[in-house]
């Protein structure tokens, strides 16, 4: 039986290039694009999730500001919004564009995959969080390095509702990284093709400090200020967004406003390098080196309508 589809998906690093390759793919195809990012999901995290503005969107961008700041909006909540949206575009006859960073994400909406939540009032879980309360991200993180330092390298040490999760999952006999080698043996939902942008180390690193230097000079600063009035400091997920968190600290006296900015580009740049473990992972990415954004996009279209895929660069 044929698989609902076909979807393109663009990967890859922060900074990479990826939204203006897909929305070009998806003014070619007259369609939607849909963000598979675990931050640009809430509202009014603009500046700092680099979500392309409304106003210069060539097309729809779907999957954005779905959620306040101070909402608990979990992957397994992604998977059934993006789904539904992903399953929308194809009853139009649509081709979905997928586009983002977060590896998880992209494997909930196009893999059967299923996410249990774990027990919230367990002993380990509020042995774990107490553990956090009291120690700080920064010690919850190093215990789940020294026992399992593999999960490790796969989990942003600011995300410790998954740093915790792992920690559970050891002490239940299984691993994090191992759950995360099975995906390349989960069944596929939809006909995927995936493509990866693929970026010299170097020239990414200083588009990543460029782009932070850029982000404060939109305004981030103001954006966290409005976004704590919200509630964002008490959010369990969106103040642990790169970025947000370190401009939080800064307004809270933890640390100085250049200190945040260091910390930023350094955290993103360490990002960029989980990212890229992630989608190397997955067998079926086809990695191109973008130097020609239209005729890259030219390029995946025709793979796309084409009886054999073409791959290769653009």
């Amino acid at each position: 039986m044929s698989l609902p589809g076909p979807l393109v998906a663009i990967v890859g690093p922060t900074a990479s290039g990826k939204s203006a390759l897909a929305e070009a793919i998806a003014c070619e195809l007259r369609t939607s694009v849909v963000s598979v990012d675990a931050m640009q999901v809430y509202r009014g995290m603009d500046i700092g999730t680099a979500k392309v503005p409304a106003k210069d969107r060539r097309c729809p961008l779907l999957m954005v500001d779905v959620a306040d700041v101070g909402d608990d909006y979990s992957v397994k909540l992604y998977q059934h919004d993006a789904r539904q949206v992903v399953d929308e575009l194809l009853a139009q006859s649509k081709t979905p564009i997928l586009c983002g960073g977060t590896g998880l994400y992209l494997n909930a909406i196009v893999d059967d995959m299923q996410f249990p939540a774990g027990d919230a009032s367990s002993a380990t879980r509020k042995a774990y969080e107490e553990f956090l309360a009291r120690e700080g991200e920064e010690a919850l993180y190093r215990l789940l390095e020294e026992r399992d330092p593999k999960s490790a390298e796969l989990i942003h040490p600011h995300n410790t509702r998954r740093v915790v999760r792992a920690l559970e999952m050891l002490d239940e006999g299984s691993s994090y990284a191992t759950h995360h080698e099975g995906l390349g043996r989960l069944e596929p939902r939809y006909d995927v093709r995936i493509w990866g942008i693929d970026v010299e180390r170097a020239t990414l690193y200083d588009r990543i400090n460029r782009r932070v230097d850029d982000m404060f000079a939109q305004g981030l600063v103001d954006e966290v200020a409005e976004l704590r009035s919200k509630g964002l400091g008490q959010s369990r997920t969106a103040s642990q967004a790169i970025g947000y968190k370190e401009v939080l600290d800064a307004l809270e006296g933890r640390m100085s406003m250049d200190e945040a900015r260091d910390v930023i580009k350094m955290r993103t740049r360490r990002y960029a390098k989980r990212q890229l473990s992630w989608f190397r992972h997955d067998k079926r990415v086809r990695w191109i080196d973008v130097t020609d954004m239209d005729a890259c996009a030219a390029h995946i279209v025709l793979d796309l309508l084409a009886p054999n895929p073409l791959g290769g660069d653009c």
